[in-house]
């Protein structure tokens, strides 16, 4: 009897209940969708890991050196959407090592959505931002295809990045049975 009320109270009151914020998606002129994720800087900040860095983030880490981790450099944040309210984390991978090879990456997950794994071309564009390939993703990404744009974007009038700002996360999919790629990304950078 007990067991039959405990698993009855368990399926009427769920313990985990996820929140589903409303996506706001935008339909791409070539098929597809765009979104666009923000990350304040440096309020959204939850942890920096890198090793001998001065702002380290909780206050006080000791990320391991170069004999351990190489060169590498970690970052996570809380990610929102484009009406500013959160919805998920990200990782932010980066390493400049000769022995793994030099690579910049991000995982974005979205607790009611699924996650996305995404691999940065390491040479930023003349005009200041990184491009990207989705390169896998799970629950309602694990169908897509597509990209991403990373722009880090300085607060006020100053030209140079100083920590404070906003990056910008602007991601270009499209479903699987969807051809030219190419051309839902390239769409996606001109809006």
């Amino acid at each position: 009897m007990g067991a039959a009320g405990a698993g009855a109270l368990a399926y009427s009151v769920p313990v985990v209940d996820l929140h589903r914020e409303a996506s706001h998606i935008s339909v791409l002129p070539n098929g597809g969708n765009a979104e666009t994720y923000l990350i304040n800087l440096p309020r959204d900040r939850i942890l920096v890991g890198l090793a001998g860095a001065d702002n380290a983030l909780p206050a006080g880490l000791e990320w391991p050196g170069a004999d351990v981790l190489g060169h590498l450099q970690a970052e996570i944040y809380k990610v929102r959407d484009r009406n500013n309210v959160v919805i998920g984390v990200a990782s932010r991978l980066a390493s400049a090592s000769e022995v793994t090879g030099p690579f910049i990456e991000w995982v974005l997950h979205f607790p009611a959505r699924g996650t996305i794994y995404l691999q940065m071309e390491l040479a930023p564009t003349p005009e200041g931002y990184r491009n990207g390939r989705l390169t896998a993703g799970t629950r309602d990404f694990e169908s897509m295809s597509g990209g991403i744009r990373e722009q880090f974007i300085a607060e006020g009038q100053n030209e140079e990045f100083d920590g404070v700002g906003r990056i910008e996360l602007i991601t270009a999919f499209v479903g699987q049975h969807e051809r030219d790629v190419e051309a839902v990304i390239a769409s996606s950078s001109r809006q």
